[in-house]
């Protein structure tokens, strides 16, 4: 079962400071699971940049993201001896305090179980069968991935998704910077 469903229960002021993988770990929150939007969660997957990952839960606290996983190698806010990381701090402005927010090895699994639960998975992404992010809505329950800065997210996980929504380039670069594209992403498609 995954962690919104056991949350219910919490205290949301309640503090951890060890990192447990597929436990909810958080530091405090007082807002409800749906915080002015639909059931909306995040996953960050294999993200390089700690820095980056501080930018998007500071977007997806602006955004009323439910909650974010964090899979693959992607750094978390706590360090494997459940220390605050300060290169994710530094750019998240506290954001990682008012999340609730796990780690899961497994994305292949976690999709699994989200689609069990009727979520509708978004992949910001640049692929052949991606469609303007402009024209993709999102749902009651929906999950957003994103992926590694250099090499995305790999077919086999675009092929598991709904949907891949891809923000048009016009300029000579390639890409945005995967926390820009996500909060523009979000802010579109959740029509905030």
């Amino acid at each position: 079962m995954l962690s919104y469903h056991n949350i219910e229960n919490e205290s949301r002021t309640k503090s951890r400071t060890r990192v447990v993988p597929g436990k909810l770990n958080y530091y405090f929150s007082s807002r409800p699971i749906s915080y002015g939007m639909k059931e909306t969660i995040l996953i960050l997957h294999n993200i390089r940049s700690a820095q980056n990952v501080g930018a998007m839960f500071r977007t997806a606290e602006a955004a009323g993201i439910s909650e974010i996983y964090i899979t693959g190698y992607t750094p978390g806010p706590l360090d494997r001896f459940g220390k605050e990381r300060k290169d994710v701090a530094k750019s998240a402005l506290g954001a990682e305090k008012m999340l609730p927010w796990q780690e899961i090895k497994n994305l292949t699994t976690l999709i699994k179980n989200l689609k069990k639960n009727k979520f509708y998975i978004i992949a910001i992404e640049q692929s052949p069968k991606s469609v303007d992010y402009k024209r993709v809505k999102a749902k009651n329950k929906t999950a957003f991935i994103v992926g590694n800065e250099v090499t995305g997210l790999s077919p086999a996980i675009l092929k598991k998704c709904d949907v891949v929504a891809e923000i048009k380039m016009l300029g000579k670069k390639e890409s945005l910077n995967v926390s820009v594209a996500l909060g523009i992403a979000i802010y579109r498609i959740c029509d905030l």
